[in-house]
């Protein structure tokens, strides 16, 4: 039996866009965390591997590892403020991406990462939304050890959820 995962993101109008939100809260430093989302090799295990010098303004390459044929594409680091902010653009044959990945330590040791991704418009929404709970929680499973999540118990089971959001907005 297929275990639809709850989806938990919203969609907020931001500026001149919508912004999809989600949160993840992991019982681990700041540090430790910040590393699961910035180290090419632990990148690897949830999201995929990248390559290049990393810094502020620089274009690193990063091979989309659980897309179909694992695809390279470059990323541009916008903002990278080491162990709470980073931020990417990327563009690609599927549109402009805007992200950022925001860290937190809250007071019981844990660390809470909100991530957002800026969208132009609600109009991918449905598609967009079911890829990011997938990765983050794919991005949970690597930590934790767990088995990884499979794609298709997000898309497009989750697709209304996310569709309806973009209605209301």
């Amino acid at each position: 039996m297929t275990r639809i995962p709850k989806p938990t993101g919203r969609l907020v109008r931001a500026g001149d866009g919508v912004d999809l939100v989600l949160t993840r809260t992991f019982r681990a430093p700041v540090e430790d965390v910040w590393a699961s989302v910035t180290d090419p090799e632990r990148t690897a295990r949830w999201y995929g591997r990248w390559e290049g010098e990393a810094g502020p303004g620089r274009t690193i390459k990063v091979q989309l590892a659980y897309e179909d044929q694992a695809p390279w594409s470059d990323m541009r680091i916008d903002a990278c403020e080491p162990p709470t902010r980073l931020e990417l653009s990327a563009a690609d044959d599927f549109g402009a991406w805007h992200i950022q990945l925001l860290l937190a330590a809250t007071e019981d040791g844990r660390t809470e990462l909100r991530f957002v991704h800026h969208l132009p418009d609600a109009d991918a929404a449905g598609e967009v939304g079911p890829g990011w709970e997938y990765y983050l929680d794919m991005l949970a499973a690597s930590r934790e050890g767990t088995s990884r999540p499979e794609f298709d118990d997000y898309y497009p089971a989750q697709r209304a959820y996310f569709q309806e959001q973009a209605a209301a907005l």
